[in-house]
């Protein structure tokens, strides 16, 4: 597992979101599972406060000692249009690497 590297944390939240409220950590070991990158806790909660600045994502009350987020009806329809947009590039790169 590595460090995101340059890839796009807020993606990466998006996607984790899109499967269901969320805290921090399980964000972390959500995404770590999936895409099997580690986010380092900056770059969560950059990502995090971005992604809710924007309003994709909204805080929800505090549980526990936990701060669990949510996906907004605008983030889902972004994160829709990002994933539509990189499945089409995706294709085009297969069928090019293919032909080659």
């Amino acid at each position: 597992m590595t460090e995101s590297n340059g890839r796009d944390p807020g993606l990466l939240v998006l996607i984790s979101l899109a499967g269901g409220p969320k805290h921090g950590h399980a964000i972390l070991l959500d995404v770590t599972a999936f895409a099997g990158l580690r986010l380092g806790p900056g770059t969560l909660y950059g990502a995090l406060a971005r992604l809710e600045e924007a309003g994709l994502i909204e805080a929800m009350p505090i549980d526990g000692r936990r701060r669990p987020y949510r996906l907004t009806e605008s983030g889902a329809a972004a994160l829709r249009g990002r994933l539509t947009g990189l499945d089409a590039a995706i294709r085009v790169g297969l069928r090019r690497i293919e032909a080659a």
